[in-house]
């Protein structure tokens, strides 16, 4: 699982800069944000070292941040192209 979630996290910090792909990398960030917590629980449990998994929780926090802030900035830039009668 925490393998899982390093990827998930990868793909969605590079998915976030990649036009129409960021609107739906938060989803990968949050399924992201999950595997790696309960990856690092399981590894935890085991004695298991957890960098993996505390790398696939930051990346995807980040990713899910990034695509966030984006689609906000996609949305503010439509409104205003709105108003300008553009």
């Amino acid at each position: 699982m925490a393998v899982a979630g390093l990827v998930l996290g990868i793909l969605s910090a590079l998915g976030a800069f990649i036009p129409f792909v960021g609107f739906f990398a938060w989803v990968i960030g949050v399924v992201g944000i999950v595997l790696s917590v309960l990856g690092k629980k399981k590894l935890i449990a085991e004695g298991s070292p957890t960098g993996i998994a505390t790398a696939g929780l930051v990346l995807s926090i980040i990713g899910t941040a990034l695509a966030v802030v984006g689609f906000i900035c996609a949305v503010c830039t439509l409104g205003v192209i709105g108003a300008a009668g553009l």
